[in-house]
């Protein structure tokens, strides 16, 4: 998609959100509000496809600001969550369009011959194998990861680590693009991927840093990370939203949060994907390990000066 028709769709997207959060509609003050949601698809969309963890800050929001619906109504939750996972899943297939559909081609012809032959072929192959280690582990380890994982201080840690790992991964020389990627390589991304699970190691930022350790360019580690994006988290939008929507009763009060955080991650996601790919084109990743330890810095002086729990 051209950068001017990205913008358009994201800012008309958007409007209809903003719109939708000021007539009130389907909106219900006693649960998750439309403005709330507008926030946090927001937040979802942006954060997603930056390296900063999403899931952090899907957490973090509502914790500075004392947005108790969510974590008080897990129902309500895993719908919103699925809600809002989708529309960045949109932003990023409607954005990469042509490099899925040329993947997905690709991918089909293999299988009719029964050989790989060209990079394209081989980069789809690429992809599929390094969506499997994330998709198992999150299958086998979803509820042992939520009851364990996500707590204030954890996720200060986590963006202090792995924001000190992307630092040091960004210093290695840029030799190889997306083209160059082994099966092989695609699973060691695969198994970094998978740390991902944990709130505040990112997904984007941990798929971008195994990317640069082998030597993958900052555009094409970032591109690459963004095409892992969709396997992985279309499969989960599809697994939770038949387990946690269609075979499950559906919460009240899920039509406005649920269509306005649809909206909201579908334009913020857009914005990210043009935001990020022009950015490393001429800069490092250094302003985000910068932000991830000044929010890490904030997140613990909160907790010590008492004005937030260290816990839930």
């Amino acid at each position: 998609m051209r950068r001017p028709v990205v913008l358009a769709v994201a800012g008309v997207t958007f409007t209809i959100a903003l719109v939708l959060c000021l007539v009130g509609v389907g909106d219900d003050p006693t649960q998750l509000t439309n403005w709330q949601a507008l926030v946090l698809g927001l937040v979802q969309g942006m954060t997603e496809l930056l390296p900063i963890s999403s899931s952090a800050h899907l957490i973090i929001v509502p914790w500075l600001f004392e947005w108790t619906y969510l974590e008080q109504n897990d129902a309500f939750n895993q719908t919103f969550d699925v809600s809002i996972h989708l529309g960045t899943c949109v932003a990023v297939g409607a954005y990469f369009w042509h490099d899925v559909t040329t993947l997905l081609v690709a991918w089909l012809r293999t299988l009719k011959r029964r050989s790989i032959g060209t990079s394209d072929e081989r980069l789809a192959w690429v992809v599929l194998v390094a969506t499997i280690p994330a998709a198992v582990l999150g299958f086998l380890l979803e509820d042992v990861i939520a009851s364990r994982m996500g707590e204030p201080w954890q996720i200060a840690i986590f963006l202090t680590v792995f924001g000190l790992l992307l630092g040091w991964a960004d210093r290695r020389p840029q030799q190889r693009t997306m083209g160059d990627l082994t099966l092989r390589k695609g699973l060691l991304v695969g198994l970094a991927q998978s740390m991902a699970l944990m709130p505040g190691v990112s997904r984007s930022g941990i798929t971008i840093t195994a990317g640069r350790l082998l030597g993958l360019d900052r555009d094409s580690a970032a591109r690459f990370s963004f095409l892992l994006l969709l396997p992985i988290t279309l499969g989960a939008v599809v697994f939770k939203g038949l387990t946690d929507v269609v075979l499950a009763d559906l919460p009240s009060g899920m039509t406005g949060p649920f269509v306005v955080g649809v909206l909201a991650s579908l334009a913020s996601g857009l914005v990210a994907i043009l935001f990020l790919l022009d950015y490393v084109r001429r800069h490092t990743y250094d302003a985000f390990v910068v932000y991830r330890l000044i929010a890490s810095a904030v997140i613990l002086l909160l907790i010590i000066t008492g004005i937030r729990a260290a816990t839930f």
